[in-house]
């Protein structure tokens, strides 16, 4: 049966994206969950996959056009379907968005090219990474032999080529970095400057305002011994090879998942004049990048062990950092967290991410003089501090939340139960 894809709402207040590519042309097979095209939206470039098998009979958008969220963009059927009744309902979107400058840009982007093809003529499948890696590179990806389903192309293919284009011996190429200011008495003050607002510091400002004039915030703030926790996952971190070994965030994750479970109304939002308790624990991880933050979500995260909730978040993460996050990671979170541990925090308080009721912000792990029996001993303790929305929950309600993540942080074999 015919399918009609959609434009994907990718956020909170996503109205609209840019379709900026194509990756499976028309009159070619598709399968469910394959990479269909590339949304550009006001956060990231986002790879929208697939959600059904069968052949790509019409490409209703062309690339570089404004979509309303919930569009169509393409049809997908079987070779010899009928679609008649699907091209009915096609809609056109706004022009193209031009070409000139755009309002963010974080760092200078590969201009689209036209999509390769092999000396056979037959257009090379490959990874949007991969493709982006290797034009940077200068490497001709057609040239590539891939690795992936299929014959794909894909980021260790590239790598591969990169590695053998590079003579044996010769030293790695070094990116050029930014030297550090540094003041002279007398000098003359740094020049005056006017930088505009990009994209994603435009839309974290907007929705930033907007909860903390809307949201009634309200703060609790708890002290946690982290020794056991600190332990514990030294003694995991030996057992487990060096790209899975566990951070601290990730205990985190896993103890405010396991923490919401007993308070449903901090796992909530506000619908009009209902509470909406989400049956789903999807912890929102906020992630840095160079013009902002973006939050990826680990889902069910009450459910998954400390390892897949390590290898989902530095995945997702990764994908933020190059610009491809999927739809699925950065939708659907029903709490947040904001870690600033590494950054030698003592202590802060986070803005809720609405429609969210609360969000948890994490100090560093810090060593201070404790008292314990009477006597005054060196201790690892870590400060974090909910903000909570005021018209779902209370105070009340927080601190009993905050205890019982005190309480799993400080046994933390429970997350390993």
């Amino acid at each position: 049966m015919a399918e009609i894809i959609a434009m994907p709402k990718l956020g909170f207040d996503m109205a609209e994206g840019t379709l900026v590519r194509w990756l499976i042309a028309e009159g070619e097979e598709v399968q469910k969950g394959q990479v269909l095209a590339e949304i550009e939206t006001d956060k990231a470039t986002v790879e929208v996959e697939s959600t059904a098998s069968g052949v790509l009979r019409r490409q209703i958008i062309s690339e570089g056009t404004v979509v309303p969220v919930g569009d169509p963009i393409a049809i997908i059927a079987a070779a010899d379907e009928d679609i008649s009744d699907q091209l009915a309902v096609e809609t056109v979107g706004e022009q193209p968005a031009p070409a000139v400058e755009k309002e963010s840009k974080v760092k200078e982007e590969v201009p689209l090219k036209p999509i390769p093809v092999s000396e056979a003529g037959e257009r090379v499948k490959a990874s949007p990474l991969a493709r982006r890696m290797a034009a940077e590179v200068g490497i001709q990806i057609e040239k590539i032999r891939g690795s992936g389903p299929g014959g794909r192309i894909v980021k260790q293919d590239v790598e591969k080529a990169m590695a053998s284009k590079q003579p044996q011996g010769a030293a790695p190429v070094e990116r050029p970095t930014l030297p550090m200011p540094v003041w002279q008495p007398g000098a003359p003050a740094p020049a005056y400057e006017r930088i505009p607002v990009d994209k994603l510091r435009a839309i974290i400002a907007r929705r930033m305002t907007e909860s903390k004039q809307q949201l009634p915030h309200f703060y609790v703030t708890s002290e946690i011994n982290a020794e056991p926790l600190m332990t514990v996952r030294k003694q995991t971190n030996a057992l487990l090879p060096e790209d899975q070994k566990l951070s601290v965030n990730d205990f985190i994750v896993k103890a405010a998942a396991l923490a919401l479970r007993q308070f449903p109304n901090i796992n909530a939002s506000l619908e009009g004049k209902e509470i909406v308790r989400h049956g789903r624990i999807n912890v929102g991880i906020a992630v840095a990048l160079e013009a902002g933050l973006m939050t990826v979500v680990c889902k069910d995260a009450d459910q998954k062990p400390l390892r897949l909730i390590s290898g989902e978040v530095k995945e997702m993460a990764a994908r933020a950092r190059q610009g491809k996050v999927r739809p699925e990671d950065i939708e659907g979170s029903t709490f947040s967290i904001s870690n600033l541990g590494m950054f030698d925090v003592e202590n802060f308080a986070a803005i809720i991410n609405p429609p969210e009721t609360a969000i948890l912000a994490v100090a560093s792990v810090k060593e201070t003089p404790v008292v314990e029996n009477g006597e005054v001993r060196a201790g690892l303790r870590m400060k974090l501090t909910l903000a909570a929305d005021h018209r779902i929950t209370d105070g009340a309600e927080a601190a009993r939340f905050m205890q019982e993540l005190k309480k799993i942080l400080e046994n933390p074999a429970w997350m390993l139960l």
